[in-house]
């Protein structure tokens, strides 16, 4: 049976477009999230992991279970570098060696090993490498490592597949529609805008130009980062890094960096703000998850939410129309126009290198410019 280069969506063990996605670095966590001494149960790409960090400081991601009878491993203590088994002791260090088993013979730890993974940390998330062999150089982004306000998040984890919001990454077209209550629409982007898309040394460029002749551009970085200016308000657009991590084929994280270009009592009052927005949606009685959910069976109207904090609000949206296509998306019948040229670029892209990975052939070796800078124009 020939292999679907255009199954974009399954990315469990074996999968084509999961073993693609594990030869690129992926952010698994927010670093200050995780605490020295801590390990915590993570699942991505539909693998279950061990994540914890060492009382010196450094980050670990080992398999999910004990290797002596299976019992999950992040219920164990944390013992420098290394972290023990809850259930009979067994003590493993960060490469996955077991190093003691306090009731076996000595000769017996150094035959038994758990599975490691690479990890680094950066710009606030811990990354991790996946997949078989050396890893490639963790790529870096000098954008984000100058002057301003930077966050660091999980922004949201969507209940539908991380393809979906890829796609509606570069789909600027429903700005107009999806958005047209929000920020984006209040900063000029109601209009229709006509769309264009070119292949670029690092994936894909979409623009969309409007009457005005105002062109906005927005970037996919291959093969699962979107690059974009956000949020705009009285402190101007945001730059924005925005990693689409499966969690398993019907769940993905947002893992954000954005970067507000603030600095002194600005970045201070910017702060501030952020931090009391933060605070406000943690009280609210209903996620942003659950709103869509009760609009998708018809029990709340969108239009009768009273949200004003602008990313919530943008988030909502996005969420309704998104899980609105079901958890992973048909894509056979769909009926596809003009306005979805960069839809129809970045899947030829990605079937491109499916394609190449299944038939042993040579795969694109994305590279970013040495100052990879976002713009909100051409």
């Amino acid at each position: 049976m020939s292999a679907d280069y255009t199954d974009f969506a399954h990315t469990g063990p074996g999968t084509l477009a999961g073993r693609y996605l594990r030869r690129f670095w992926q952010p698994v966590y927010v670093a200050a999230e995780l605490p020295a001494g801590w390990a915590k149960p993570i699942r991505i790409l539909s693998e279950d992991f061990t994540l914890y960090r060492g009382e010196g400081g450094a980050p670990h991601l080992l398999a999910f279970r004990c290797a002596h009878r299976g019992t999950q491993l992040s219920t164990g203590w944390i013992e420098g570098d290394c972290i023990r088994c809850f259930y009979h002791g067994w003590k493993y260090d960060g490469s996955g060696q077991c190093v003691e088993m306090p009731a076996e013979d000595p000769s017996f730890p150094p035959k038994v090993k758990i599975r490691s993974y690479p990890t680094q940390e950066y710009l606030g998330f811990i990354f991790a490498y996946l997949g078989e062999g050396e890893p490639p150089p963790l790529p870096r982004y000098p954008m984000f490592e100058g002057e301003g306000v930077l966050e660091a998040t999980n922004l949201y984890t969507r209940a539908c597949n991380y393809f979906q919001n890829l796609e509606n990454g570069i789909d600027e077209v429903h700005l107009a529609f999806v958005h047209r209550d929000a920020n984006y629409g209040q900063a000029g982007l109601a209009d229709l805008p006509v769309m264009s898309a070119e292949e670029t040394p690092f994936g894909l460029a979409a623009y969309g130009r409007r009457a005005s002749g105002e062109v906005r551009a927005q970037y996919i970085v291959m093969p699962n980062i979107l690059c974009a200016k956000v949020e705009p308000d009285e402190t101007g657009w945001k730059d924005q890094l925005a990693w689409r991590v499966p969690v398993d084929d019907e769940h993905h994280h947002s893992f954000t960096l954005r970067l507000a270009h603030l600095t002194g009592e600005a970045a201070e009052r910017y702060r501030a703000r952020r931090a009391a927005q933060r605070a406000q949606a943690a009280a609210r009685p209903l996620s942003t998850t659950e709103l869509a959910a009760a609009v998708l069976r018809g029990e709340l109207r969108l239009a009768d939410v009273q949200e004003d904090i602008p990313a919530r609000l943008v988030n909502l949206q996005d969420d309704v129309v998104q899980n609105g296509q079901g958890a992973i998306a048909d894509r056979i019948h769909e009926r596809l126009g003009r306005s979805d040229a960069a839809i129809i670029l970045f899947r030829r892209l990605w079937a491109r290198e499916l394609r190449a990975l299944a038939e042993g052939h040579p795969l694109t070796q994305w590279t970013l410019p040495e100052r990879f800078e976002i713009t909100a124009g051409v």
